[in-house]
């Protein structure tokens, strides 16, 4: 089964602009129905729109992820996000490990290890990006880093554990720049990880189109991690029928 997950970052900006992109959504997932069997769809969106999408979603098809979590269970860590609080609402995903919270808010793989580590104490599933930046790539550096990420991230978690991780391989410099990694070069990547992570779902996530995605799943990835196309539902749901063949 392909993974089609959309994460619409800090997208949309209103109660009134999240309904009318979500049910029209929802409007062509029920329409396509009978032929998206084969794709688990999971929509990632700020948290101040789960409890509202997850009622609206009822008997349709379709899962949530959180953005992201914090370690702790509970405690004095203003502004944060528990796992507990994410398993109370049914959510069934988090992300991990997304650039722009390695860049932004200087997240750490040590960061992301305590994340995974707990996630996994709350059995939510984990979506766990990695990538290289531009520099990084030039000076060919791309194999180190992500092996180094991918150590680093599951250091102390149990082996049963590490093989339910769900990987998105996400190049910092095709993120956003309607640039992506071509899917050849990106195949090499997943022949790379393949050797790392055997049992594991890989995603691929950088720039993603209805144009180009699935040639992403024709060289080998398990599914796509989107950005902005998840926030044009026409453009999404072309993309879950085209990864659906």
């Amino acid at each position: 089964m392909k993974i089609i997950a959309g994460n619409w970052k800090m997208n949309p900006q209103t109660l009134e602009e999240v309904r009318k992109l979500f049910f029209k959504i929802k409007k062509g997932i029920k329409k396509y129905s009978n032929i998206l069997q084969n794709v688990r769809i999971i929509i990632c969106p700020p948290f101040v729109y789960l409890p509202l999408l997850l009622n609206w979603s009822r008997k349709l098809k379709i899962s949530f992820g959180a953005q992201n979590v914090f370690w702790e269970e509970k405690g004095a860590f203003t502004g944060e996000i528990s796992p507990k609080m994410l398993k109370d609402l049914k959510v069934e995903y988090v992300i991990l490990g997304h650039s722009e919270r390695r860049r932004y808010f200087g997240e750490t793989d040590e960061n992301v290890n305590k994340k995974l580590k707990s996630v996994f104490k709350f059995k939510l599933k984990p979506i766990l990006c990695i990538g290289e930046t531009k520099r990084e790539r030039k000076e060919g550096k791309t194999f180190r880093v992500l092996k180094r990420e991918i150590s680093l991230a599951v250091r102390g978690i149990k082996i049963l554990e590490r093989s339910k991780i769900i990987v998105a391989y996400e190049p910092i410099w095709a993120i956003g720049t309607g640039n992506p990694c071509d899917p050849e070069t990106a195949k090499k990547v997943l022949i790379f990880l393949r050797k790392i992570l055997k049992k594991n779902k890989i995603l691929y996530g950088g720039s993603v189109n209805s144009e180009n995605a699935r040639d992403y799943i024709n060289v080998g990835f398990d599914g796509l991690l989107i950005g902005g196309a998840s926030l044009r539902p026409k453009e999404f749901i072309q993309i879950i029928r085209d990864c659906s063949i």
